[in-house]
């Protein structure tokens, strides 16, 4: 069975005791997890150290530390840059790789986004692998061949096995992220399976079967649990929903 994962990405929001509240409230009330169940917490950098010790206390393999982004280099001259192996220090084994914020604030490329991957994979990580469409994409039909066009450049070159045990992917329609709009439940099937249709073709049955896709698109309490019964939706990447504990919850809850 694959893995059915909810992601909470905080971007730049919290303060440390806030960041620290909101983990604690979430572990306190959080029902136990199935052995395919995943949560990740993937709060700002500064935050990591603390919250790292907040999930050592509660000794849960499911419950994983992640980060937002990372630098593809180990060490070196870039100021306000955070290389992995400064993440792995500190606890964490999942980052996010590939978000539309950073392809369209930071000019990411896809061909950056894949230097950041193979370092990622060569550390050992687990790669949330961030793809997805805009809305003038959405509107003009190609959606399918611009998502493809970003899995092809960033993330084909790999091997099967590097494909099965380092990569996660999350369709985030950058149309919906922040914008209250969310893909329907009919959309996002439609994405997921696209995308695990083309990863069977290029890498085989093995590694579409298990690959998990989580959806990205304004994910809340109120329609999780009909975007997660999409046979090929394995779960979400939240963003807003995922800074208070009672929006975040059910959520987490409506995994299957």
């Amino acid at each position: 069975m694959r893995k059915k994962i909810v992601a909470g990405n905080w971007k730049m929001n919290t303060g440390k005791q806030e960041a620290l509240q909101l983990v604690q409230d979430v572990l306190s009330s959080l029902s136990p997890l199935a052995a395919h169940q995943h949560l990740v917490f993937c709060p700002p950098f500064v935050h990591i150290s603390s919250i790292q010790e907040v999930l050592r206390s509660g000794k849960s393999s499911n419950v994983h530390l992640g980060a937002q982004n990372c630098h593809d280099k180990a060490s070196g001259a870039y100021t306000g840059e955070v290389s992995i192996p400064m993440l792995r220090d500190y606890g964490v084994d999942h980052v996010i790789i590939g978000h539309s914020e950073r392809r369209q604030y930071f000019n990411e490329s896809n061909e950056f986004i894949r230097t950041k991957v193979d370092a990622l994979l060569a550390e050992g990580m687990r790669v949330l692998f961030c793809c997805g469409e805009p809305l003038e994409i959405r509107e003009s039909g190609t959606q399918n061949e611009w998502v493809k066009k970003q899995l092809e450049e960033s993330v084909f070159h790999l091997s099967p096995e590097q494909m099965k045990q380092g990569i996660i992917i999350a369709y985030e329609p950058i149309w919906a992220i922040g914008t209250g709009k969310t893909a329907s439940s009919e959309q996002a099937q439609e994405m997921h399976a696209f995308i695990r249709h083309i990863v069977r073709t290029h890498f085989g049955e093995s590694v579409a079967d298990e690959l998990s896709i989580l959806y990205g698109g304004s994910c809340n309490a109120g329609n999780a649990a009909e975007l997660f019964a999409c046979p090929d939706v394995d779960g979400g990447l939240i963003g807003g929903a995922a800074l208070k504990a009672e929006t975040f919850l059910p959520i987490v809850a409506a995994l299957r």
